[in-house]
């Protein structure tokens, strides 16, 4: 069992000194992770489902794991997730390609759908389609990252003639817990990522993974689907091997108490002495 840290650039580790100091702490503790997710506005008032207030800090994923990639030598940096049809394509492609290239090939790419209208409609995005263009922006960004003569042209995005160096083949982790998703992470991705799971919902997402592949082409060269959940809390030894059983790889933790720093690092060196190494 691998583990990852979440919240890595929201809350109190939106802070410079903290971040670095946890993204220090955790890979001495023998984390293989760092996760950044993404709000680039938040609803004000708070609207469900969104579970960050108005006021909560959360720093861009790209740039603060760019900042932390200076800061460690070997951890890996996942963005867990972009909400990939907020982004141009292209302009996203040469910035995870950046950050890959600068950490050494370091880099996760995880993105998702989104699920906040209010963000959607703020940047004049439409909501309805968002899964649509998930599926044309990744395939837009395989496209620029591998070809040699990179020529793509989708329902939202379109080009040829053209070129991005430096090219990465960079790993693509699908969030969500929706057909769409399970459909989207066999086709397209090298794993599947489940966020704020417990094991029976664990264990139901990925049967309907298993029955995704019933029906939904895995190119070989993608390998096995590699499961991420981020546990509900707390978490037992007994649940970290209930969850290898199941099938997950990596449980990406998540601390309860994210304004707290001294909180956090205490929660990274338990998780440290708790479970790593012993799954």
């Amino acid at each position: 069992m691998k583990f990852g840290l979440f919240a890595v650039n929201m809350y109190a580790c939106s802070y410079p000194e903290t971040a670095i100091q946890i993204a220090q702490l955790a890979e001495e503790a023998g984390f293989e992770s760092l996760w950044a997710g993404e709000h680039v506005v938040l609803p004000d008032p708070q609207a469900p489902p969104s579970p960050m207030a108005p006021h909560d800090r959360i720093l861009d994923p790209v740039i603060a794991l760019t900042y932390l990639s200076a800061h460690t030598s070997q951890v890996r940096l996942g963005t867990g997730i972009i909400i990939l049809p907020q982004r141009n394509p292209l302009v996203l492609a040469k910035e995870l390609a950046s950050l890959d290239e600068l950490s050494g090939g370091r880099l996760i790419c995880g993105i998702g759908v989104g699920y906040l209208e209010p963000e959607f409609r703020a940047l004049g995005i439409p909501f309805t389609d968002r899964g649509a263009r998930t599926d044309d922006y990744l395939a837009a960004m395989r496209t620029i990252w591998t070809q040699p003569k990179p020529a793509y042209h989708g329902r939202f995005v379109s080009f040829e003639g053209v070129q991005a160096h430096p090219q990465r083949n960079i790993p693509i982790v699908v969030g969500g817990e929706s057909p769409p998703a399970y459909r989207r992470a066999v086709e397209s991705a090298t794993g599947w990522y489940g966020f704020n799971l417990d094991l029976n919902w664990t264990a139901r997402a990925l049967a309907a993974i298993r029955e995704a592949m019933q029906h939904s082409p895995r190119p070989q060269e993608l390998g096995n689907l590699e499961i991420s959940v981020t546990p509900a809390e707390p978490l037992t030894l007994d649940d970290v091997k209930r969850f290898a059983d199941l099938g997950v790889h990596r449980l990406i933790v998540m601390p309860l108490h994210r304004r707290d720093s001294s909180a956090i690092k205490d929660y990274v060196t338990r998780v440290g002495d708790t479970f790593i190494g012993r799954v």
